[in-house]
């Protein structure tokens, strides 16, 4: 097993080893090993293009995966293909991987009142019912009505890419998007309306809902016609949902990466809101994507150069007893590297060696 002196040295630096538990954890919060979190590989990072082929577990296996998170492709009307879904948790079976969540598409939240939504509410019910005849107790997902954004790439090490978002000068003239105009009262009258209805049947289920902050939150109001159910204040709008129906079933896949895009200082913002929802239990998954910058300006880089300190990150994970799945999420990418799979096996590496780490502090 490594050192802390060896790993600090490596990866983070000696200066990042100095640091105590006490700077994110409250005095009464004693720090404990925690074998119950793990590295984890999902959808971002397929080998042989089918997550659960030969090729593809046993690259995870090779990097200490053995919990994955599945994308389940195309969406028929009637939800997912329970043969699908059983060939998939037999596949993973075979090689003791554990198929340990399902990312569920947002169709949902571009849903006025109306039958067309009460539809896809019952679709998503029969999918939490399937998955849970498989034994997948986690589905991830996100409310994103403004897609995915990023404008920029800066240089970065090893002649990657880096990319970027910064908020343009002239947003207020970006055309709406397809939603229309959304207002922040019909963002959350859909949110509640959708925890209110399928929270209850997933508790019923034992399966557990994991919310994936916007990306990038904290975009100004109106933008392209949205006011963001996370903006202004993610921490403030993180407390909001999962207040909606307290309880262990509404949690959230915390994308650290996006969380601290939207946060003006992340090193220091970032901290408390993985206090307050690990000692809640809320915390379902973990991406661990690093920026460099903050609050619309922002750029994607490798996890050891970024804003936050993952070792005091993961110390806090340690201490209020995660147990999910850490996934490296959003790597740099370079020409030399089609699919990011050197990109991903050094997140799988760099997440392993940091769990060592925290274990072997207690």
């Amino acid at each position: 097993m490594i050192t802390r002196r060896e790993f600090g040295a490596g990866i983070m630096g000696v200066a990042a080893l100095t640091s105590s538990a006490n700077d994110v954890a409250p005095a009464q919060q004693k720090s404990r090993k925690n074998t119950l979190m793990h590295v984890g590989g999902d959808y971002h990072s397929i080998l042989g293009g089918d997550i659960t082929s030969k090729q593809n577990l046993e690259y995870n296996l090779r990097h200490g995966v053995k919990h994955l998170t599945a994308a389940t492709g195309s969406r028929p009307q009637l939800g997912w293909d329970t043969d699908k879904l059983k060939r998939m948790k037999d596949n993973c079976d075979k090689y003791g991987v554990v198929f340990e969540a399902i990312r569920m598409d947002s169709d949902y939240i571009k849903l006025r009142r109306g039958p067309e939504r009460d539809r896809e509410i019952d679709v998503i019910v029969g999918n939490i019912r399937k998955a849970a005849q498989i034994g997948v107790r986690i589905i991830t997902y996100h409310w994103e009505l403004i897609p995915f954004r990023r404008n920029g790439k800066t240089p970065g090490r090893g002649g990657v890419a880096y990319d970027c978002f910064k908020l343009e000068d002239d947003w207020r003239s970006l055309p709406t998007g397809d939603s229309g105009r959304v207002t922040q009262q019909d963002y959350w009258e859909r949110i509640t309306y959708f925890l209110e209805k399928i929270i209850p049947v997933a508790k019923e289920n034992d399966v557990r809902m994991a919310c994936h902050p916007s990306d990038p939150p904290g975009l100004p109001v109106g933008y392209q016609g949205v006011d963001q159910w996370d903006s202004p204040e993610i921490f403030d709008a993180i407390k909001r949902y999962e207040s909606i129906v307290d309880t262990r079933y509404n949690g959230f896949q915390l994308d650290l990466g996006t969380t601290a895009a939207g946060l003006k200082n992340p090193a220091v913002e970032i901290l408390p809101i993985v206090q307050y929802l690990g000692q809640r239990g809320k915390i379902l998954q973990i991406h661990m994507r690093a920026i460099r910058g903050g609050l619309l300006n922002n750029c994607e880089v490798f996890p050891d150069e970024g804003e936050v300190d993952f070792v005091k990150m993961m110390r806090v994970l340690r201490d209020t007893g995660f147990s999910g799945s850490i996934c490296p999420d959003h790597m740099p990418k370079h020409p030399d590297d089609l699919g990011g799979f050197q990109a991903y096996a050094f997140g799988y590496g760099y997440i392993k060696g940091l769990l060592q780490l925290v274990n072997s502090e207690v």
